[in-house]
């Protein structure tokens, strides 16, 4: 690789609308409505709050800590940490590689029914509609059958759109593509939320929603609850933090980004939770029923409000709109996700980034088209994403922390470097939240789903195939972050390329 200069967002509100739009995806739309409607709803603010403040915000400072500092992918910045750390960001490049492959194919579905939602293709039966007609879905886990084309095509569409966007670069291809679809977003779901009030019923979903369940907050699982929501909807624990804030100039404000960019997306998924209920309320007015009969993901998305899409006025164009907005919020998430593993292997091979992005590109494109537009994809989707969402993004967080806080003693390192340039400083709080409060909740968080698993096999699969598409995809993820942190780097890979190093601010 020519020994170019480190790319660099073109201004703060870039790179922050480039953080909130990894943020904010898929889950804050239909994950987050359902977890505070099950957990207490309006009670469950309380808990959620706390757990955006004494972990999500604590953790996403860090993960932009080191990124600015160390000037590297996951990888080369916490080889540059320190070196037992390296396995760490080869890990996070691993669980990213896996999870890109099956989120790209949510979006390809979200935007097929941007399409379906004109003329209403679903009918009478939205759920038979997407299982069987649209998915084709089989019916053993595990075997593959034949490909559909109708996923196929528009997943086709989804890669070459966010490839070409990454292969631009920081500036003219994530930095550009934020600047247009966050605020676009952000009106599409402002008019969503608009309309879903207007609607007959509305009342009754944001009853559902916000009326608190006080006694819920005297339930750990409530708890838990909240902390995994924030841990799963910050983007922490994927190394897209530590990759995007190696893209700042080395006098940014780190923690005032941190707190703009983790209440945005906390704001988003309240509006969305509001936009679902209220929408929701108008099914349960006009059938008589609960106002929350489906479990959140795919049931909510693509069962639920194609079914309110039939009912309603205007249907056709709230459909449009619901879509289009489910396709740019995972898609700024995706190009989040797919830039860590261009960065790591653009810095690990020191090939520019068109070559990085080829490479990385056809290899994860290629395993997500050869694998979920089939009969078998959506079962592959579900144990993989189960899996490493829970043993991996979560795992390696806590590992994180433990590595960071405990075993390198590095919090006061990095806590110099973030006040040196941010206007908000950093407390003893920052310190003891990621010392003792993060690692006991993400290790409560484990141990509580590690009963789960063992108690009953998820979604009642074989054994056979979780034991490969679920346990299979964790650990391998974990092993190949461990083997590829074996490999040595070039000399000279340990010191950031534009810093004096760490002796400066020892």
């Amino acid at each position: 690789m020519s020994d170019q200069p480190r790319e660099r967002w073109g201004s703060r509100a870039g790179f922050l609308l480039a953080a909130i739009g990894s943020a904010v995806g898929l889950g804050n739309i239909w994950r987050f409505p359902a977890e505070a409607y099950r957990n207490g709803g309006g009670a469950f603010m309380l808990p959620y709050l706390i757990a955006l403040v004494t972990a999500g915000l604590p953790l996403l400072i860090m993960e932009y800590t080191i990124g600015r500092r160390y000037r590297g992918s996951a990888p080369a910045s916490y080889l540059r940490l320190g070196r037992p750390a390296q396995f760490i960001g080869w890990w996070q490049v691993a669980i990213c590689f896996v999870i890109a492959t099956y989120y790209a194919l949510i979006l390809a579905w979200a935007l097929r029914y941007v399409g379906f939602s004109v003329g209403q293709s679903w009918g009478d039966d939205a759920e038979g509609f997407l299982f069987g007609t649209f998915l084709q879905v089989g019916d053993t886990p595990g075997e593959l059958g034949g490909y559909v084309g109708g996923v196929f095509w528009p997943l086709l569409a989804i890669w070459v759109t966010v490839l070409i966007t990454l292969a631009l670069g920081i500036r003219h291809g994530i930095e550009t593509a934020a600047k247009i679809f966050i605020p676009l977003l952000i009106i599409f779901f402002v008019v969503l939320v608009v309309r879903a009030l207007t609607l007959e019923g509305a009342d009754l979903g944001l009853d559902a929603l916000f009326t608190p369940d006080w006694d819920a907050l005297t339930d750990g699982d409530v708890w838990v609850a909240a902390y995994g929501q924030i841990f799963f909807s910050l983007s922490v624990g994927f190394g897209i933090m530590i990759t995007y804030a190696s893209y700042l100039g080395r006098r940014s404000d780190l923690t005032g980004s941190a707190l703009v960019a983790g209440f945005a997306n906390s704001s988003f998924e309240i509006l969305a939770g509001i936009g679902v209920f209220a929408t929701l309320g108008f099914l349960a007015a006009s059938s008589g029923g609960a106002v929350f009969e489906t479990e959140g993901g795919l049931g909510l998305a693509f069962v639920a409000f194609p079914t309110i899409i039939s009912e309603m006025p205007w249907g056709g164009f709230f459909g449009v709109l619901f879509f289009l907005s489910l396709v740019v919020a995972g898609w700024t998430s995706l190009i989040s996700i797919m830039q860590v593993i261009v960065a790591a292997v653009q810095e690990r091979l020191r090939v520019s980034r068109v070559v990085s992005v080829v490479m990385v590109g056809t290899l994860v494109a290629l395993v997500s088209l050869l694998l979920y537009p089939t009969n078998g994809g959506l079962y592959l989707l579900d144990a993989a994403d189960r899996f490493i969402n829970r043993y991996g993004i979560a795992l390696a967080s806590l590992i994180s922390v433990i590595v960071v806080a405990w075993l390198l003693r590095k919090l006061p390192v990095l806590q110099r470097d973030a006040d040196a340039t941010s206007a908000v400083k950093l407390g003893r709080w920052w310190k003891l939240c990621l010392g003792i409060i993060t690692p006991i909740v993400l290790g409560l968080m484990l141990i509580d789903s590690l009963a789960q698993e063992l108690d009953e096999n998820y979604g009642d699969y074989p054994s056979s195939f979780l034991a490969w598409a679920g346990w299979g995809v964790a650990g391998g993820a974990l092993l190949i972050g461990i083997v590829l942190s074996l490999i040595p780097w070039r000399r000279g890979a340990e010191v950031p390329p534009d810093a004096d190093d760490e002796k400066r601010s020892a």
